[in-house]
């Protein structure tokens, strides 16, 4: 494996964005991370998420362990709230991302 630079982006960098769980592990939201890896749109950078799980089996790695489902809510006009997709990311996917 290659050594990569990890990204910084103004005043924000990828071990700034880094979260723990209940449970003690790192993670990265991957709605977070967009915009440090030069994504400006979800979609291409959910393409690049299914990539990087399609290379993450192919490895021999389980997905779920890498890539977690999960919500983000987002505030909208009017108080509304609206529930939009997004992933907890490991480590490793973040460099079968980037």
């Amino acid at each position: 494996m290659t050594k990569k630079t990890l990204p910084i982006k103004g005043n924000i960098s990828f071990e700034g964005l880094k979260k723990q769980n209940e449970y003690g592990a790192e993670f990265w939201s991957a709605r977070e991370l967009q915009p440090l890896l030069g994504y400006k749109q979800w979609r291409r950078f959910e393409d690049a998420i299914k990539r990087a799980i399609t290379s993450c089996k192919q490895s021999g790695n389980e997905p779920d362990y890498h890539f977690a489902g999960a919500g983000k809510p987002i505030k909208g006009g009017k108080g509304s709230v609206q529930v939009v997709e997004d992933y907890h990311l490991s480590r490793f996917a973040c460099y079968l991302i980037s």
